[in-house]
């Protein structure tokens, strides 16, 4: 797995998404993992994609009459059985983190590259979709010398009082043992 001169890896499936600024800040040295399933707790689907780029239908779920005019994105996403997606490509801010703080500094879309995995805080991930998260990890560390294993964490740590993602199900330490 590569990331090429676009700042996009050569093995996603792109799906463009207009939810994403310049970044005001260069380097790139922080990277979040989230999680996502919409509806809740369904997967398989292609409402991800259309919630990322703005084409949200609200009658097809109740959940989505709450969402649907959100504008956010994620450079990544990861499905349960490990197809990637790219949404925004890495030197663009996506629009994943909300308000958040990592080591002092706010606005961590501004530093960083955003993963959503689809699942859910309480429900084991595949290995399928570790194996495809380690392989873009390790894809990014290559290119952006910045993101370190200390430099990887949830979207709860960043905004612990508003997230849970990745959730407890989340192998944290299978994740970072395999970066190596």
């Amino acid at each position: 797995m590569k990331v090429n001169k676009e700042h996009r890896l050569e093995s996603a499936r792109i799906c463009d998404s207009p939810n994403f600024s310049d970044r005001l800040i260069e380097e790139i040295s922080l990277l979040v993992i989230h999680n996502i399933s919409l509806p809740p707790g369904q997967f398989g689907n292609n409402f991800v994609d259309q919630f990322f780029t703005n084409k949200l239908d609200p009658t097809k779920d109740p959940y989505f009459e709450e969402i649907y005019e959100m504008k956010v994105s994620s450079h990544l996403f990861i499905d349960r059985k490990g197809f990637l997606t790219q949404f925004v490509p890495f030197d663009k801010a996506a629009w994943h983190a909300g308000v958040s703080v990592f080591k002092g500094r706010e606005n961590c879309n501004e530093f960083s590259i955003g993963i959503e995995l689809e699942g859910t805080d309480d429900l084991e991930y595949p290995s399928n979709q570790y194996k495809t998260l380690i392989e873009v990890t390790k894809a990014l560390m290559g290119y952006y010398p910045e993101i370190k294993v200390d430099n990887i964490v949830g979207h709860k740590d960043i905004a612990p009082v508003r997230k849970t993602d990745p959730g407890e199900a989340f192998d944290w330490d299978l994740y970072k043992s395999s970066l190596s």
